[in-house]
């Protein structure tokens, strides 16, 4: 017969202090965003909280055309924004010490087996961010996910702000191609990465003349693609135009068709395949000729002093990176110009 004796567990009366306030290298840590701080936005039992800006993951890539992986772009992105957490030598600004409050709210629940069903589950969350809870509408950062989640995030930005939004499409393809394209039948297949500002401009939720696409240069279905696209109400500034623009003139040109900063509501919607492929490689659908990262990012700090509400960096798709997650860095790194901006504008009108 086995006899089992009772132990008595130490109590230690002495534990040791420890140092408050210690440092944490950037590697460490669990990966939110640029170590924002986790909070939980759908969660309704939770005393309502508010937020200034905030950063959702949406891993949805059930609309890609070719190569598939951009479902893990938003823990992808997080992972390369670890070591960005100061000041922004080039915008002026330390969004991470400022009047904003940006939280990270993880990643919308959706199912993955109908993409109907899942962007209308996209939107109705994005709803509830941007409408919970304080007097104003919080600014949006969205990580991607493939670029069909663009239209259902406008589609709650819209309702949010009551108003259609200027969208700057940073991409090397335009869509805006009709589902026709594509020759589909299935009733859920007419939204996918191709077409989200189609149907948002047919839904109207871009501001006709005020939206522009930026860094074109796939091939084209067919030479009317062109008409169709300023049909919709969108300009075009193709990537090798900065060969007779330049920098500036690229810059210029998207303030000329953004109109005053006063009157202004502006929407950045950036593929990483706007960059070049031999910097970004890790995307769907790469396509060669594309800017440089000191580049892009160049033109999107030209917005500044423009009313950033929104934001969404798509098409990261991992498993295509390097091992030195090149395409990861330059996604958390665009992001994180964008949120400086952000900040900024809160500051003068705060």
């Amino acid at each position: 017969m086995q006899i089992r004796v009772k132990t008595e567990i130490p109590v230690i009366s002495n534990r040791p202090v420890l140092q408050e306030g210690g440092y944490v290298p950037s590697f460490a840590g669990i990966s939110t965003f640029a170590h924002l701080p986790y909070l939980d936005c759908w969660d309704k039992d939770l005393p309502e909280e508010d937020y200034d800006i905030a950063i959702m993951g949406v891993p949805y890539d059930i609309g890609v055309t070719f190569r598939t992986g951009a479902r893990f772009g938003p823990s992808a992105i997080r992972e390369g924004s670890k070591r960005i957490k100061g000041y922004n030598l080039e915008v002026g600004v330390n969004p991470f010490k400022s009047w904003a409050k940006s939280v990270d709210c993880g990643d919308i629940p959706f199912e993955p087996f109908d993409s109907q069903h899942a962007l209308s589950q996209i939107e109705a969350y994005t709803g509830y961010i941007l409408s919970r809870p304080g007097l104003h509408v919080p600014r949006l950062i969205t990580l991607g996910g493939d670029h069909t989640i663009l239209l259902p995030v406008l589609r709650a930005m819209s309702v949010a702000h009551g108003r259609p939004l200027s969208v700057i499409h940073f991409d090397s393809h335009l869509d805006t191609w009709a589902p026709e394209i594509y020759n589909v039948k299935a009733k859920g297949s007419q939204y996918n990465h191709g077409n989200p500002l189609y149907h948002a401009s047919k839904e109207g939720l871009i501001a006709h003349g005020s939206s522009l696409h930026v860094g074109i240069r796939s091939s084209l279905y067919e030479e009317q693609d062109i008409g169709r696209d300023e049909a919709l109400g969108f300009h075009i500034i193709k990537a090798n135009d900065i060969f007779d623009l330049g920098l500036e003139g690229i810059a210029r040109r998207m303030k000329e068709v953004l109109g005053p900063k006063r009157d202004a509501l502006v929407y950045l919607s950036v593929d990483i395949d706007v960059i070049d492929p031999s910097m970004a490689p890790a995307t769907g659908t790469p396509e060669t000729g594309g800017f440089l990262t000191r580049e892009m990012r160049y033109l999107l700090r030209s917005l500044d002093g423009y009313n950033i509400v929104g934001m969404d960096l798509v098409e990261v798709a991992p498993a295509y990176d390097t091992q030195a997650q090149l395409t990861s860095f330059l996604a958390a790194d665009l992001i994180y110009e964008t949120l400086s901006m952000m900040v900024k504008y809160g500051e003068t009108v705060n």
